[in-house]
């Protein structure tokens, strides 16, 4: 799976970007179709917000989340939980049709 980071109005240091890598890398396990997954890190106005935009490209309909939490590595694991859940669903419900097709 391909995954590109991308930082909005600053620079993001290698120990940011290799801990969104590792995030993001263990939601492969979810889902069999994952194409790859693009990472938008951005401040917000006020300085002590952060927010992480993770959209994952699968075929069908992409996964897209966006959190906000005053650390990046907040927002990011926000989002990984919330996608992790949303490719269970999709893939259950994949299954599901599978079988009673």
């Amino acid at each position: 799976m391909e995954i590109r980071i991308q930082s909005v109005k600053f620079d993001a240091g290698q120990k940011l970007l290799d801990f969104v890598n590792k995030k993001v890398e263990k939601i492969e396990k979810f889902h069999d179709g994952i194409i790859k997954a693009e990472v938008t890190l951005s401040l917000l106005p006020d300085n002590a917000n952060k927010e992480a935009k993770i959209r994952v490209f699968i075929p069908g309909n992409d996964v897209f989340v966006t959190r906000n939490a005053k650390t990046f590595e907040d927002a990011v694991v926000d989002c990984v939980a919330v996608i992790k859940g949303q490719l269970v669903r999709k893939k259950e419900k994949q299954s599901k049709n599978n079988i009673t097709a």
